[in-house]
């Protein structure tokens, strides 16, 4: 991570996908959970909006942007998300403003998304996002993954695995691959990929600026 005051950077957007049970969204938390411990405010997680109703334990702004089907409506036809889609009659979708002030703050939006959202996010911001698909080791390893959580009946997992395999046919159009063996080192793998994108020069728009200065600098110091 950068720590030079003088050269600012744009954040970006870290997506990750997976197919349910490959351990995308345990990584997703170690990661917020680890980085806030080492740069507190440099990563926060995308907040959707979303038309369902909200739950006693939710806070509005924390868990979700609880909106009515109109104002949702609104905001997709108005340009206002960056991806969105009806999931058991109810919309999600990623409010668009958000997401551009924490990125011209220098802060990272870390998203917890599938496929078809991710595809939304790379037409609208194509230069922002990250994206990173995590498969895991076998077929069997995923199925025993469902059946050890013993959250759904067997007709959930038998379709779960069948979305499974339509979402595997998409992991060529992400920029990295995580195989998800082990969860320590693909949180490692994580981290490595986080921090190289945050080094990249195209995200440090005024890095140009500090160049010149040190080369000022440099002449000064040359007889």
């Amino acid at each position: 991570m950068n720590d030079e005051p003088d050269i600012s950077r744009r954040g970006i957007m870290l997506v990750l996908s997976s197919p349910s049970g490959a351990g995308k969204t345990t990584l997703t938390r170690n990661l917020l959970e680890k980085e806030n411990i080492e740069y507190p405010g440099k990563l926060e997680l995308s907040i959707s909006a979303t038309t369902r109703v909200k739950r006693p334990s939710e806070i509005d702004g924390t868990h979700y942007y609880f909106v009515n089907k109109a104002k949702f409506e609104s905001m997709r036809d108005h340009g206002e998300l960056l991806e969105w889609a009806e999931v058991h009659g109810n919309y999600y979708g990623t409010p668009r403003e958000p997401v551009e002030r924490a990125l011209s703050e220098g802060r990272d939006v870390l998203f917890d998304i599938d496929w078809q959202g991710t595809q939304q996010l790379r037409s609208k911001m194509p230069d922002d996002v990250v994206t990173i698909f995590v498969l895991p080791p076998s077929a069997p390893d995923l199925k025993s993954r469902l059946v050890r959580r013993a959250e759904d009946s067997a007709e959930v997992i038998a379709q779960r695995l069948r979305n499974a395999a339509e979402e595997f046919q998409h992991w060529n159009e992400y920029d990295y691959v995580l195989v998800n063996r082990d969860l320590q080192k693909s949180f490692e793998r994580l981290r490595a990929i986080l921090t190289a994108e945050r080094l990249k020069r195209v995200k440090m728009p005024n890095l140009n600026v500090f160049v010149e200065k040190l080369l000022a600098e440099l002449k000064a110091l040359t007889p």
